[in-house]
């Protein structure tokens, strides 16, 4: 740990605000390069405080960075971690207010809910599996706060993985009934398809996600727990949108996810 406790206040109340007022700014490790995973992930942890504090609800978990497309788009090599609150949460079908976001992206992805506690060192997808209590479809609406999209993977882990909106559509499938590595989605933006991709893109398969989760959480001596939902990452690489777009997401097995944008 390489900050002090009042440089992770200031700079979690820093990007908090910047989520809050969707106004972008640069990248905190331009500011402070010293700064090292676990203070990245002490700024989200602070960030989250404060949402509970003002009687936010965390309701559920969530993987970044974890498609092989995605990791290429924005020039990483491993994954991060992060939540999702209650007032991130829009009806499937419903409207998203572009006046509240600075330059959001789209991508599809395949969410578990838990059925039994998961902890590392040593979680697998094997592990993963036997916990899943059922699967939905989701798609998440990522808006990192730095311009430009300028940042690096620290920044993005400090920046809650770039947290936005999310929408939960289709319907709840046992996972005994599906192939979540081959399980196709196609991503529909103004009725033309602009991406398509299976599980597999996520890491391999996306209870692969979920073990690393398990794990990182782990070495902070947290767990994911029972009946948690979890969004494992985009499947596809992130579509940009603007005002007036629709866009519509269909999940093999799993039904379709809609939003506009408004």
């Amino acid at each position: 740990m390489a900050l002090n406790r009042h440089d992770i206040e200031a700079l979690a109340a820093h990007l908090e605000a910047a989520q809050l007022e969707a106004r972008d700014v640069t990248k905190i490790t331009a500011d402070f390069p010293q700064m090292d995973w676990a203070d990245a992930y002490d700024i989200q942890d602070e960030i989250r405080r404060r949402k509970e504090a003002r009687g936010r609800r965390v309701v559920g978990l969530k993987a970044g960075l974890t498609s092989f497309a995605k990791m290429k788009q924005m020039g990483v090599d491993s994954p991060c971690f992060g939540f999702v609150t209650d007032d991130m949460a829009r009806p499937d079908g419903g409207e998203i207010r572009m006046d509240e976001l600075i330059h959001p992206k789209v991508e599809a992805e395949i969410c578990l809910v838990t059925k039994a506690a998961l902890r590392g060192p040593g979680c697998h997808v094997g592990t993963v599996m036997a916990a899943i209590d059922f699967v939905l479809p989701a798609v998440e609406v990522i808006d990192s706060r730095y311009r430009d999209f300028k940042f690096d993977l620290k920044s993005v882990i400090a920046d809650n993985t770039s947290a936005a909106r999310f929408v939960i559509g289709g319907r709840a499938r046992d996972v005994e009934d599906l192939d979540l590595r081959t399980l196709g989605v196609v991503l529909e933006k103004n009725g033309r398809i602009v991406s398509m991709a299976a599980g597999a893109a996520v890491l391999g398969h996306p209870a692969a996600a979920v073990a690393m989760m398990a794990n990182h959480l782990g070495a902070r001596g947290q767990e994911i727990p029972a009946g948690t939902f979890i969004m494992t990452g985009g499947v596809t690489e992130a579509i940009a949108v603007e005002a007036g777009d629709h866009v519509l997401v269909r999940f093999q097995d799993l039904g379709s996810v809609s939003m506009r944008f408004a």
